[in-house]
């Protein structure tokens, strides 16, 4: 039997190679999209777990709010006005009772520049329940004053600190500044020390 076979018109493919080569790509590709599709799934469900439990976390928080508003209506109530100024003033000297001169300079004496001192410090209570400390320090120069306020934002315990005024020392030598930071204290207990 005899074949005649035109090259010009029909050039002669090796089929079986062609889908040794691109059949195991294919394959691949189709396995890599089967794994993402899976993961995809997978994600999918794990978001629907997410937004499940924010809605219950969301439930809970409005309950408490409702339980707080409620809480705060019934304090506000002429007959409860009076309780409710004594807790807070006791609430207030019980925080003023907790801070602590002692860890204040602890922390400060961590951060200050050998070339600075501390002239005066007031501790106050802002609305947010914060204490909010300004301090009045002396030194050899103005870069003392900033590089304190650069370790002071560095530290754990001193937050938002600021350089709100600087002048001339007393004598008209060196610079004092008031300096202004939230003290944030320890959440550890210091007296195992």
């Amino acid at each position: 039997m005899r074949l005649d076979i035109n090259l010009a018109t029909h050039p002669y493919e090796d089929a079986r190679e062609f889908w040794a080569r691109w059949g195991l790509g294919v394959g691949l590709l189709g396995v890599l999209t089967l794994v993402l599709i899976t993961l995809a799934v997978h994600g999918w469900v794990k978001a629907g777990r997410d937004r499940q439990s924010i809605r219950h976390l969301q439930q809970q928080i409005e309950e408490k709010d409702r339980e707080r508003a409620q809480a705060q209506a019934f304090l506000e109530l002429e007959i409860n006005r009076s309780t409710r100024d004594q807790s807070q003033f006791l609430n207030g000297l019980i925080q003023r009772k907790a801070f602590s001169w002692t860890r204040v300079f602890e922390d400060l004496e961590r951060v200050m520049p050998t070339s600075l001192h501390v002239v005066s410090l007031k501790p106050e209570l802002s609305d947010q329940n914060q204490l909010e400390l300004e301090m009045k320090v002396a030194g050899d120069n103005r870069a003392a004053a900033i590089e304190l306020v650069h370790r002071m934002e560095g530290s754990t315990h001193f937050q938002g600190a600021q350089l709100t005024q600087e002048s001339l020392g007393d004598n008209g030598v060196g610079v004092a500044a008031v300096i202004e930071a939230v003290y944030v204290p320890d959440a550890v207990n210091r007296s195992g020390k």
